[in-house]
């Protein structure tokens, strides 16, 4: 039995404290660590975007993940949950009148899997296949937390004292959601799945560090072909192509938060040559790092510091 769908009144009372919460374009930090505001007054083209382990819940608007050859929607009636840090691309529908508004929350491992050990013992679902990403419906459950966590991050001493218990209630409500055994499985890191998600961690972590497939592989105690087929089957890359994706997006972050040039930002994630990083960056972007850092700096120049760390990550 399919669990009810929230009404209008509840995702327009979602869509009133983002604007509240999140009054620019852009990424806005919330009060929580790890919880974001997203919004977008206009529509975004296709655009090559990396997002860490997390659930987002748009309350209007809507976007459009591109991932090999699957498309993911997420909008007011679906959310999106990653179980691993993964490149993609997105679409955005938005405009002045109805921007994008949505809720990001940062999957903390440590607890999502106490949580997923606790949930396995009494879920009604067994777990099954894996799954790195999965777009699914938003239920009035899941709507409800939602609103909850969003009015307690209009108040400083009700998101410090409220707002963590909240944050994991929105998790336990994805994981006993209808795709709930899949995502259990993925944070579970359990079999070759969880060979593979420990070695995007290791990715992420020394992006900027020799990285060469055999010494991957063999962390992961795979051979270099079965390495190579899971890794994509997780990802829908190879493991050359994930990492290439992985330092560009972290130049970009750079040349636009830090204001590093291209040859700084190419040295600092692990570059050697300014040339190599520049055809790469512009295969991936479209641009040239300082087309893209001029364009992205001139889009975002009303918005703090602060907000600038997650534009190259998610935006």
């Amino acid at each position: 039995m399919s669990k009810p769908r929230p009404d209008t009144s509840r995702q327009a009372e979602m869509a009133a404290l983002i604007r509240q919460l999140a009054p620019q374009e852009g990424h806005t930090r919330s009060l929580l660590d790890g919880v974001r505001l997203m919004r977008a007054d206009r529509p975004l083209g296709r655009t090559p975007v990396l997002y860490e382990p997390s659930i987002v819940i748009v309350c209007q608007g809507s976007k459009r993940g591109y991932l090999a050859d699957q498309l993911y929607r997420y909008d007011a009636q679906h959310y999106l949950v990653l179980s691993v840090p993964l490149p993609f691309s997105t679409e955005t529908d938005a405009s002045p009148r109805e921007p994008l508004l949505a809720v990001s929350v940062r999957l903390d491992m440590t607890a999502v899997a106490d949580l997923v050990i606790e949930v396995e013992h009494h879920a009604c679902a067994p777990a099954t296949t894996p799954v790195g990403i999965i777009s699914t419906p938003l239920d009035t459950a899941l709507a409800d937390t939602t609103v909850r966590l969003l009015k307690a991050l209009t108040s400083p001493i009700e998101a410090r004292v409220l707002g963590p218990a909240i944050v994991r209630e929105l998790c336990f409500r994805v994981l006993m959601g209808p795709r709930g055994g899949a995502i259990r499985a993925a944070l579970a890191s359990q079999g070759n799945f969880g060979r593979i998600s420990r070695a995007l961690r290791r990715i992420h972590s020394d992006y900027a560090q020799a990285l060469d497939v055999g010494s991957l592989a063999r962390e992961a105690d795979l051979s270099i072909p079965a390495f190579h087929a899971h890794f994509k089957t997780v990802t829908a890359t190879s493991p050359i192509q994930y990492i290439k994706s992985v330092r560009l997006h972290q130049a970009r972050l750079l040349m636009i938060r830090d204001d590093l040039t291209a040859a700084a930002a190419a040295m600092r994630v692990g570059y050697e040559s300014a040339s190599q990083f520049n055809r790469e960056f512009k295969r991936l972007f479209g641009r040239s790092p300082g087309e893209e850092a001029r364009e992205m700096r001139s889009a975002f120049a009303l918005m703090a510091p602060a907000q600038l760390d997650a534009i190259a990550a998610t935006h």
